[in-house]
């Protein structure tokens, strides 16, 4: 018997909002607040406009913002008033803190001091009762739609928006403008070998005129890739996540690609890894190159988790290598473009920023293979300075 096809019927699934008063107690506490921060997280992504509203609530309202990991993308990293730059000042000294779709789980520091200021009020909204009140009180919980809550609250705000001529956005500025100084200096920085943010340079100028899908894993790789890659449109960034699990690397990318042939085909696949996330699952390199997938992978290789050795340094070694090798250690220069190759794709073996941009060029015509671009960069190339010591205690 045959059976006649007919369209599926979308089922969409109810909105809600909050009761207008609950609305008002949160503007209430926003307009009341000397320091407020807003903090987006992915749980904005969920709701269907999620997105767009809280684009249009932050440029209503003026207030200071900064993404989650997960939430980068959501708003814009180039919007003006995003003080991502300045987040350990801003968690630590916010007085009012808004959380859109976000959690305050170890990401965030549970909300808890010495990250965040002890006596701060949270506003939230969330679509899930059971993220209020974790680890520290909510004070308006907002229950609904995040895209649909942000519109009534964007249209219950009128005219009002957050006074920038005050010490907190001047304060905030300041902070942000420094950090940001120190990143550009080291990412100009042109010596060979690369440091993290200067390898990364021509990699976020060849992002800039394209819409790319960045999956970013490994450890000072990912971290320093939430900085230097902007994030301009929602969903178009894959990373370890809130469960920090490194291996999901090349299977998202083949999942991202299979997804961009079928419905998003200008969007590139980037894969930005460190040498040891990309050991995880490097082996569904030869996955993508049987579907013939244009995903492109660049390796940022410092011969090590974290750390490694010098080539020369390694070489010299005489003994048992498994008493003197420092456990962190992994083959210096190894030649993940060769390892490439061989089971489909195309590499390329590069040290210099003109190499890097060349390769990506290149890469770029590759429409029916993998590519790969491996990346020698220091071993001693570590993230930037923090001032509090628990975030690193790096020397550099």
């Amino acid at each position: 018997m045959q059976l006649s096809v007919v369209d599926k019927i979308p089922l969409w699934s109810p909105v809600s909002v909050p009761p207008l008063p609950f609305i008002n107690d949160a503007l209430t506490l926003l307009k009341q607040a000397k320091r407020p921060l807003v903090i987006i997280g992915k749980g904005a992504a969920w709701s269907e406009r999620g997105s767009l509203m809280s684009q249009q609530f932050l440029t209503r309202t003026q207030l200071p913002w900064l993404p989650t990991p997960g939430g980068k993308g959501i708003v814009s990293d180039t919007h003006p008033n995003n003080v991502n730059a300045a987040r350990s000042f801003a968690l630590r000294n916010a007085d009012l803190v808004f959380l859109i779709g976000a959690r305050l789980n170890w990401m965030l520091h549970f909300g808890l001091p010495p990250r965040f200021n002890k006596e701060c009020k949270i506003i939230q909204v969330d679509l899930v009762a059971e993220e209020f009140h974790q680890n520290i009180k909510t004070d308006v919980g907002l229950l609904g739609d995040i895209g649909e809550t942000l519109a009534l609250m964007t249209r219950e705000c009128g005219d009002w928006a957050w006074n920038k001529s005050n010490e907190w956005t001047k304060n905030l500025s300041e902070n942000r403008d420094k950090n940001v100084r120190t990143v550009e200096d080291m990412a100009n920085q042109s010596e060979t070998p690369l440091n993290y943010f200067a390898a990364y340079q021509p990699i976020s100028k060849w992002m800039e005129d394209k819409d790319v899908l960045v999956v970013n894993e490994g450890a000072n790789t990912m971290d320093i890739g939430r900085t230097m890659l902007k994030s301009v449109l929602p969903r178009r960034r894959l990373d370890a996540g809130t469960f920090g699990t490194m291996g999901v690397g090349q299977g998202y990318a083949l999942a991202a690609a299979l997804y961009c042939r079928d419905y998003s085909p200008k969007t590139r696949v980037l894969v930005v890894q460190g040498d040891s996330a990309f050991g995880f699952s490097a082996m569904e390199i030869e996955t993508i190159a049987r579907y013939r997938l244009p995903v492109t992978t660049v390796i940022l290789n410092n011969n090590g988790i974290y750390r490694g050795l010098k080539h020369e340094d390694q070489q010299s070694l005489e003994g048992d290598l498994t008493q003197l090798l420092p456990v962190l250690s992994l083959s210096t220069e190894c030649r993940y473009d060769k390892m490439a190759e061989s089971l489909g794709g195309k590499g390329w073996l590069v040290r210099t920023k003109d190499e890097i941009t060349n390769a990506l060029k290149e890469a770029d015509n590759e429409k029916g293979r993998p590519t790969l671009i491996n990346i020698l960069i220091a071993t001693d190339a570590e993230r930037k300075p923090q001032k509090d010591h628990w975030l690193t205690r790096s020397n550099q």
